[in-house]
């Protein structure tokens, strides 16, 4: 045994518990690890050599792996990647089947109210950002949805057809648009569309577009998105005939207000001005539907006061967003940890423009991880974040957590 690198080795770990504020026994614990052998690696007695140990006490501790190690040590997210995995097979099924080219499989032998159930579990697998599982579930519930709807006619065809578009959206396209496949959010947009078409229902088309903007803003293309978003809120505003109708239009002034910061062809005044105000009408839409679940969605009070704070971030405004996020609370999103977590990384993003307030940031960011990892891990604008405040200073405890955060999404810094 390397005696003088398990001294280090120890020290290390000894010195990130005493920090943590954890007990021998505590952090035995969470490590799976005896407390006997946690106290002889602490004092140089044993070497931690294998890799499952030092992940573990890693991820007890919250720190990169080389913060114990002293070296470079390859990151593992098996959360981040069993998304990733399940992904080919979504994609066969999204490629193999349409409504003019119905699957290849009998109809499910279930009440319709079964399926629903189902629809209703990827979403809320959506929402919970626990992308692998739904990833992995979601060919099966695709393919029984087509086998059911191409079986069925009149009224359970509708119901049926409602369904399809709801398992598309979002649990399938705002999915795909998260982890970064904006060719295969295209393809399942598409489908929901062509089952919307037979419905023949303005709402729905409406709804068709909402999520048609989100894929058009993932693929780059903001003057597009919001020439969408328009054009399904001109057709929804003939048909406000429900307190859903009514949400749908919020989301549509959310969605539009979102597209544009990315449109660098226009003034950033304009652009500003005009984010207010889709966030005024959206604000107006809130107070009048208070929280809401409609489309398997978020919009309410909560969800505005968050897009105040992202889209401040987008634009630049980061004391303005700081400040919108005191009033925000998005723990009321209970049953969308998601969009909490999109909440404390946009506050976290802002902070680290703020001098002094970086160690802020960092503590923000790491509350968006632990809510949601997985949708976390997937963010573009928070890794861009990590690598910025990799060239402040910070105090010694923030270093590390950013350290460990970044290790766990991915980067080499």
């Amino acid at each position: 045994m390397d005696e003088e690198q398990a001294r280090r080795i120890g020290e290390r770990l000894c010195s990130v518990r005493r920090q943590r504020g954890m007990s021998l026994r505590n952090l035995a614990g969470m490590a799976g690890v005896s407390v006997g052998y946690l106290s002889m690696v602490e004092n140089g007695h044993r070497l931690l050599d294998r890799s499952s140990h030092i992940i573990a006490f890693a991820e007890a501790l919250q720190i990169a792996p080389s913060e114990l190690t002293g070296r470079p040590f390859a990151p593992v997210g098996p959360h981040a990647s069993a998304a990733h995995e399940a992904i080919p097979a979504l994609r066969l099924t999204l490629m193999g089947i349409a409504m003019t080219a119905p699957p290849d499989r009998r109809p499910p032998r279930v009440p319709v109210a079964v399926l629903g159930e189902r629809v209703e579990q990827a979403n809320r697998l959506y929402h919970a950002a626990e992308y692998g599982t739904l990833a992995a579930g979601l060919p099966a519930l695709l393919a029984d949805l087509h086998a059911a709807v191409e079986a069925a006619d009149g009224a359970a065809r509708r119901a049926l057809l409602k369904l399809l578009a709801d398992a598309y959206h979002p649990a399938c396209t705002l999915l795909l648009k998260n982890l970064g496949y904006a060719d295969l959010a295209f393809i399942a947009v598409t489908r929901a569309s062509e089952a919307i078409a037979e419905l023949d229902d303005p709402v729905y088309s409406a709804l068709s577009g909402f999520f048609h903007t989100h894929v058009l803003m993932s693929a780059g293309n903001p003057t597009r998105a919001l020439a969408q978003a328009t054009a399904a809120a001109n057709t929804l505003e003939a048909h406000l005939t429900s307190p859903d109708a009514h949400a749908l239009l919020g989301e549509l002034h959310l969605i539009s207000a979102t597209s544009l910061p990315q449109n660098r062809q226009r003034p950033w005044k304009a652009r500003a001005a005009e984010v207010r105000g889709h966030l005024a009408e959206a604000a107006n839409l809130a107070d009048r539907t208070g929280e809401t679940r409609a489309w398997h969605l978020n919009f309410g009070p909560t969800n505005v006061g968050i897009h105040q704070v992202s889209l401040n971030t987008d634009l630049g405004l980061h004391g303005e967003a700081v400040t919108a996020g005191g009033g925000v609370h998005p723990e009321a999103l209970e049953h969308a940890p998601g969009r909490q977590a999109a909440f404390h990384a946009d506050l976290g993003r802002s902070l680290s423009h703020l001098c002094g307030r970086e160690a802020e940031a960092v503590a923000a960011l790491l509350t968006a991880e632990q809510i949601a990892p997985q949708r976390i891990h997937a963010n573009a604008p928070v890794r861009n974040t990590i690598e910025f405040l990799t060239d402040r200073q910070l105090p010694a405890h923030a270093a590390r957590d950013l350290r460990g955060l970044a290790h766990r999404i991915g980067l080499s810094l």
